[in-house]
Protein backbone atom coordinates (compact mmCIF):
# COMPACT_ATOMS: atom_id res chain seq x y z
CA UNK A 1 0.00 0.00 0.00
CA UNK A 2 1.48 3.25 -1.10
CA UNK A 3 0.84 6.41 1.47
CA UNK A 4 -0.90 8.86 -0.12
CA UNK A 5 -1.36 12.96 0.77
CA UNK A 6 -4.87 12.09 3.11
CA UNK A 7 -2.49 9.61 4.77
CA UNK A 8 -0.03 12.22 5.57
CA UNK A 9 -3.20 14.93 6.46
CA UNK A 10 -4.63 12.15 8.69
CA UNK A 11 -1.34 12.17 10.42
CA UNK A 12 -1.15 15.33 11.44
CA UNK A 13 -4.60 15.15 12.67
CA UNK A 14 -3.89 12.71 14.78
CA UNK A 15 -0.27 14.99 16.07
CA UNK A 16 -2.76 18.14 16.55
CA UNK A 17 -5.44 15.76 18.33
CA UNK A 18 -2.78 14.76 20.77
CA UNK A 19 -1.71 18.25 21.84
CA UNK A 20 -5.01 19.58 21.98
CA UNK A 21 -6.13 16.84 24.48
CA UNK A 22 -2.91 17.41 26.50
CA UNK A 23 -3.60 21.23 26.47
CA UNK A 24 -7.17 20.12 27.70
CA UNK A 25 -5.51 18.18 30.51
CA UNK A 26 -3.10 21.10 31.48
CA UNK A 27 -5.82 23.61 31.67
CA UNK A 28 -8.62 20.98 33.26
CA UNK A 29 -10.92 20.74 30.98
CA UNK A 30 -10.54 16.91 31.10
CA UNK A 31 -8.44 14.21 33.28
CA UNK A 32 -5.54 12.46 31.91
CA UNK A 33 -5.68 9.17 30.19
CA UNK A 34 -2.83 7.02 30.40
CA UNK A 35 -4.42 5.78 26.95
CA UNK A 36 -2.90 9.26 25.56
CA UNK A 37 0.64 8.50 26.37
CA UNK A 38 1.01 4.43 25.83
CA UNK A 39 2.41 4.67 21.87
CA UNK A 40 0.78 1.46 21.00
CA UNK A 41 -2.70 2.92 22.26
CA UNK A 42 -2.00 6.65 20.54
CA UNK A 43 -3.79 7.39 17.31
CA UNK A 44 -0.22 8.24 16.04
CA UNK A 45 1.71 5.18 17.18
CA UNK A 46 -0.95 2.78 15.67
CA UNK A 47 -1.40 4.76 12.52
CA UNK A 48 2.42 4.10 12.40
CA UNK A 49 2.43 0.42 13.27
CA UNK A 50 -0.75 0.04 10.75
CA UNK A 51 0.22 2.13 7.36
CA UNK A 52 3.76 2.87 7.69
CA UNK A 53 5.69 0.38 9.09
CA UNK A 54 5.07 -2.53 6.90
CA UNK A 55 6.07 -0.34 4.08
CA UNK A 56 8.50 1.59 5.34
CA UNK A 57 9.67 0.82 8.65
CA UNK A 58 13.25 0.40 7.19
CA UNK A 59 13.48 4.21 6.41
CA UNK A 60 15.70 6.12 8.56
CA UNK A 61 12.95 8.63 8.74
CA UNK A 62 10.64 6.24 10.39
CA UNK A 63 12.52 5.23 13.00
CA UNK A 64 13.12 8.79 13.75
CA UNK A 65 9.49 9.88 14.06
CA UNK A 66 9.18 6.81 16.33
CA UNK A 67 11.64 7.92 18.88
CA UNK A 68 10.63 11.58 18.63
CA UNK A 69 6.72 10.46 18.85
CA UNK A 70 8.06 8.56 22.39
CA UNK A 71 9.37 11.45 23.50
CA UNK A 72 6.57 14.04 22.79
CA UNK A 73 4.36 10.99 24.91
CA UNK A 74 7.05 10.64 27.29
CA UNK A 75 6.98 14.73 27.62
CA UNK A 76 3.23 14.73 28.02
CA UNK A 77 3.07 11.83 30.73
CA UNK A 78 5.84 14.01 32.54
CA UNK A 79 3.86 17.17 31.94
CA UNK A 80 0.44 15.68 33.02
CA UNK A 81 2.52 14.37 36.35
CA UNK A 82 3.49 18.23 36.88
CA UNK A 83 0.08 19.63 36.76
CA UNK A 84 -1.35 16.75 38.82
CA UNK A 85 1.21 17.75 41.46
CA UNK A 86 0.01 21.22 41.21
CA UNK A 87 2.70 22.55 39.34
CA UNK A 88 0.63 23.91 36.48
CA UNK A 89 2.43 26.90 34.98
CA UNK A 90 5.50 24.91 34.88
CA UNK A 91 3.27 22.13 33.06
CA UNK A 92 1.63 25.05 30.65
CA UNK A 93 5.05 26.04 30.13
CA UNK A 94 6.55 22.60 29.17
CA UNK A 95 3.87 22.84 26.16
CA UNK A 96 6.83 24.01 24.33
CA UNK A 97 9.00 21.00 24.29
CA UNK A 98 5.82 19.23 22.97
CA UNK A 99 5.14 21.81 20.24
CA UNK A 100 8.79 21.58 19.06
CA UNK A 101 8.61 17.55 18.98
CA UNK A 102 5.12 18.31 16.59
CA UNK A 103 6.92 20.51 14.42
CA UNK A 104 10.01 17.50 14.04
CA UNK A 105 7.43 14.84 13.65
CA UNK A 106 5.98 17.26 10.77
CA UNK A 107 9.28 17.47 9.03
CA UNK A 108 9.70 13.84 9.32
CA UNK A 109 6.83 13.14 7.78
CA UNK A 110 7.03 15.82 4.91
CA UNK A 111 10.69 13.57 4.32
CA UNK A 112 8.57 10.71 4.32
CA UNK A 113 6.15 12.15 2.42
CA UNK A 114 8.78 12.87 -0.57
CA UNK A 115 10.04 9.77 0.03
CA UNK A 116 6.95 7.71 -0.85
CA UNK A 117 6.38 10.11 -3.79
CA UNK A 118 9.72 9.40 -5.50
CA UNK A 119 9.29 5.76 -4.83
CA UNK A 120 5.79 6.04 -6.37
CA UNK A 121 7.10 7.75 -9.53
CA UNK A 122 9.91 5.67 -10.20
Amino acid sequence: MELTNLDFQQARIKQVLFKSRLRSVLYGVREADEALFARPLNPLGQWLDAVVRPKYGAHPEVREIEQVLQQMLSTGRDLAAQYKRGQIEEARAGLDRVNTQAERIDGLFQQLENRAKTSQAA
